[in-house]
């Protein structure tokens, strides 16, 4: 019985520190930056080969 009761209260612990912690995150960070689009990559071709230049990876 104290096992669960020391169990229920870490994982409650837990659970408000990440709430805590996801709260003081600002809400203009992107949290996943998804690859570039087909069409954007080939826009940069485009303007790389205009400019002259072989596009980096």
């Amino acid at each position: 019985m104290i096992r669960l009761l020391l169990a229920g209260t870490l994982a409650f612990l837990a659970y408000r520190l990440a709430r805590k912690t996801i709260d003081e995150v600002p809400g203009d960070i992107d949290p996943l930056l998804l690859p570039a689009s087909r069409s954007d990559r080939d826009a940069l071709r485009r303007q790389s080969a205009a400019m002259g230049v072989d596009p980096r990876r």
